[in-house]
């Protein structure tokens, strides 16, 4: 991927056109009681609410509505622990063409169940990321796919800030935008967003404690992503891509968050805002919560990027 270009605004602005007419407007949610505790005004982006459950429709369907019919005739191939291979099936759905998704062993079992009531074909590989890639090309080999990485494909990348994009349009302008970040696709859109429309917003990445390879390689100003992720927040267990550092370095500030807060906040979220959303996506309230002096009287405009729960493993105890 590093062969790549960077997207750019105008990618950005392309993508929102682009997915229009099948990506969810998803609405913003607020509440005078987390207000309370943030110390801040809140408005939540509700991705998990987007198709599939979660934002990373927005990127995939980017990728599969820019590619040429030749192309799109062989069909498409990524690696996915869930929510993004979810995503391109149903992109993939939306425009009749075929979905190959390399799973790594361990994956949520609600996420795979999302994959596949899409109709994708799944591949099941070892959890390293070097068993992903092998199966993707193995499948590209037999295939003739397009490859549409989860995170570090510049259309996947343009297609994600376009959540960003919309809650500055509708609910803007704010002080400081907070985003979840694994691969950092959409934190690197979320840049771009903020590049067209805000660009005097702070961008704040949320990021588990347990995988922090974000926050180690901005604060070295190179890559360091030799690590193993030992985190509940399933979606940020990647390392950050060469594009997405590429955009995010000397533009985003990172807080580390302890999983424990993650889950409070996650059950927070369900309680008071009466939705379900993943530990991927509660982060961004813990983050908030960890470091009110940051936010204290701010506007402040937080992604909510998932809600693809297993609810049999839910980690608080039944009632």
């Amino acid at each position: 991927m590093s062969d790549s270009p960077l997207p750019c605004v105008d990618d950005l602005l392309a993508a929102a056109a682009r997915i229009a007419p099948h990506a969810s407007v998803t609405p913003v949610l607020q509440s005078r009681v987390l207000d309370g505790l943030a110390g801040a005004s809140l408005a939540f982006k509700a991705e998990h609410l987007q198709r599939s459950g979660a934002f990373k429709f927005r990127g995939a369907c980017n990728a599969v509505w820019s590619l040429d019919p030749a192309h799109a005739a062989r069909g498409v191939v990524t690696h996915s622990s869930g929510n993004h291979g979810a995503a391109l099936a149903l992109a993939a759905r939306t425009r009749g063409i075929a979905c190959n998704v390399v799973v790594p062993d361990g994956a949520v079992a609600a996420k795979l169940a999302n994959i596949a009531r899409h109709g994708a074909t799944v591949w099941r590989c070892a959890a390293s990321i070097e068993a992903r890639e092998a199966m993707c090309a193995e499948v590209q080999a037999r295939t003739g796919a397009s490859l549409v990485h989860p995170y570090a494909d510049p259309r996947v990348i343009a297609g994600q800030g376009t959540a960003a994009l919309e809650l500055v349009r509708s609910h803007g302008p704010f002080d400081v935008l907070v985003v979840p970040v694994g691969g950092g696709g959409l934190a690197a859109g979320t840049r771009l967003a903020l590049q067209a429309v805000a660009p005097n917003t702070r961008l704040v990445l949320a990021e588990p404690e347990g995988a922090a390879d974000t926050a180690r390689s901005l604060a070295a100003g190179e890559r360091r992503i030799d690590f193993t992720p030992a985190t509940v927040c399933d979606g940020l267990r990647t390392t950050i891509g060469e594009p997405n550092f590429a955009l995010l370095h000397g533009a985003a500030e990172v807080i580390t968050v302890p999983d424990a807060a993650t889950l409070a906040a996650m059950r927070l979220l369900w309680q008071v805002l009466k939705q379900v959303v993943e530990p991927s996506s509660a982060i961004v309230l813990a983050a908030v919560l960890s470091d009110p002096a940051r936010f204290a009287g701010q506007r402040v405009g937080l992604v909510l990027s998932g809600g693809n729960v297993d609810l049999d493993a839910l980690p608080w105890g039944r009632a």
